[in-house]
């Protein structure tokens, strides 16, 4: 099972984008962030001609995510974050594909640092990771994929001495993500690239793309479960330097899911 996760950055803007990255590398599963769309404005017509099912958690202009899977309908099983259910951000939605939980997130960003706006992202982040821990335990194999906006390490960014002031580099930022780690997930992509973890964002100003000034913002985590099926991982970057592109490239992890 290939399991991706991609922020599109607008989906109605970008649709073409992101129908052509599905005939290309047909994942099993998608995971898309930021859709900026209301449910009722989706297109899930075309999504559907182009063979996946889909549940949603639109918002107009900001935020929305959904999981897409090919040739099947993925079962849902909760939206938004249990303790956030008065949050109007819409981040967070899961379902079960061929007995795989699939978690797909949007993390806040939370700039500008210091601020209601990075309060937010760590309070959100805490609620996240008590159901990420109740998730880990649940005995089936689960994948936690998004946009978690957190650069773990400086190994993870170009140069971390120009986003020193930024929420995405932060102590706290990272301690949660460290501290979601500790559960006993695996990142999956840098897991299959030890040495050097290929970037999934590009800011589109200053060439960022071209010289390859990147950050790895967004992950695939696995379970105890999920991860002795792991079999690789990468991200599509080409993706990202096509006209009309997303500033992120989709990342993936693929499965060997038991045939029972």
């Amino acid at each position: 099972m290939k399991i991706a996760t991609f922020n599109v950055n607008g989906i109605g803007s970008r649709l073409d984008r992101l129908l052509e990255w599905l005939a290309e590398t047909r994942p099993d599963v998608a995971c898309l962030q930021e859709l900026k769309s209301p449910d009722a404005k989706l297109p899930l017509e075309a999504i559907r001609n182009a063979g996946y099912g889909i549940v949603a958690f639109g918002q107009p202009s900001w935020n929305g995510v959904a999981i897409l899977a090919r040739g099947r309908e993925p079962i849902e099983t909760g939206r938004g974050v249990p303790g956030l259910e008065a949050d109007p951000q819409r981040r967070y939605i899961e379902a079960v594909v061929d007995g795989v939980v699939i978690g797909c997130l949007y993390l806040p960003n939370g700039n500008p640092q210091p601020g209601p706006k990075f309060d937010y992202k760590l309070s959100w982040f805490a609620r996240f990771n008590e159901h990420a821990s109740k998730l880990f335990g649940c005995g089936m194999p689960v994948v936690l994929a998004g946009d978690y906006n957190v650069v773990p390490t400086d190994a993870d960014i170009y140069n971390p001495a120009s986003w020193r002031d930024d929420a995405l580099l932060q102590p706290e930022s990272r301690a949660a993500f460290k501290h979601l780690l500790e559960q006993g997930w695996t990142d999956s992509v840098r897991a299959c690239h030890p040495h050097r973890v290929p970037y999934t964002f590009w800011t589109y100003w200053r060439n960022r793309y071209g010289r390859d000034a990147g950050l790895r913002i967004d992950h695939l985590l696995l379970n105890a479960e999920a991860a002795p099926m792991l079999r690789g991982a990468g991200v599509d970057r080409d993706v990202r330097g096509r006209p009309g592109a997303s500033d992120h490239a989709p990342a993936w992890t693929e499965l060997a899911i038991p045939k029972d």
